[in-house]
């Protein structure tokens, strides 16, 4: 039987989870929520609870022979993804899994102006969390070349699905930035990454790293405006980015500040996975609240 331990089991994880299980497959959950423990319990999955930020508080992990998925975001603070750190230092202790997949984000290339971003693009994250990622796929592809076990780095695009549009932002008003000043950003829906994390999962990949989009860019004030439209509600207002400087907060002004076009190439041609949403048009319709 084969056996799947994810590691941070969310938005992302639980339709994973499901999959595998679908399929026949041993799955382990760990969380940090006991709520979130209780909830996949419920549906006949092994859970763990523990928090990654207390090393003495993470059980024993013996991952022998199984697809590990790390989707554990880093904490908050720093330029050192302590969380993963902890996890891979206790997971040593134990039986080495057969392949590791880690989520990672595609801040770890920096803003890039709006330039196209290829996997041999260079790596200069010019925000913290970007830091944080890129020490998290240092730390893992570390680990799995002193153990010789083969590791995949997925870099992730804004995430989108049902429950997941910007419906606060929207509700609130929260400013955007004019169309002419907001440079082109990436998104992937939810259901098309857990495809893809699967995928990477079962192809023969190992070491490789892979961009993960729909390969259908647009800028953030787009993105945003699609969702409003969508959903009925009206448009945010729109301001320059000298003013959103001062209106936005730092975590928002760093998403609509960085620009990039990010190739899927690799993506389409070895993993193979057909998008159920490869257009916004297609994957915002799927994701909105039902009536």
């Amino acid at each position: 039987m084969q056996t799947i331990f994810i590691a941070g089991c969310g938005y992302i994880g639980e339709r994973i989870a499901r999959a595998y299980q679908n399929s026949g497959a041993a799955v382990t959950c760990m969380v940090r929520s006991p709520e979130q423990g209780a909830k996949l319990q419920s549906a006949r999955f092994t859970t763990v609870v523990a928090t990654l930020d207390d090393p003495s508080a993470i059980p024993p992990l013996n991952l022998a022979g199984c697809i590990l998925f790390y989707l554990v975001p880093p904490p908050g603070g720093g330029i050192a993804d302590s969380r993963a750190r902890n996890f891979i230092a206790r997971m040593s202790e134990g039986g080495d899994p057969a392949k590791i997949i880690y989520m990672s984000a595609t801040s770890v290339y920096g803003g890039a102006d709006g330039a196209v971003v290829t996997e041999a693009s260079p790596t200069v994250p010019d925000s913290a969390m970007g830091k944080r990622r890129l020490d998290a796929e240092n730390a893992f592809c570390e680990y799995g070349a002193a153990r010789n076990i083969p590791v995949v780095i997925l870099r992730v695009s804004g995430i989108y699905g049902p429950g997941r549009l910007p419906l606060m932002q929207i509700s609130q008003g929260q400013p955007l930035l004019h169309e002419e000043e907001s440079g082109p950003s990436n998104r992937i829906h939810a259901d098309d990454l857990a495809a893809l994390c699967i995928a990477a999962a079962g192809k023969d990949v190992d070491g490789t790293l892979f961009n993960i989009s729909d390969g259908q860019p647009s800028s953030m004030t787009s993105y945003f405006n699609a969702c409003a439209d969508a959903l009925g509600l009206p448009r945010q207002p729109l301001v320059t980015l000298a003013e959103a400087r001062q209106v936005m907060s730092p975590l928002m002004f760093s998403y609509v500040s960085q620009s990039r076009i990010v190739d899927n190439s690799r993506m389409r041609e070895r993993l193979a996975v057909t998008l159920r949403y490869p257009s916004l048009a297609e994957g915002i319709a799927a994701s909105l609240p039902k009536r």
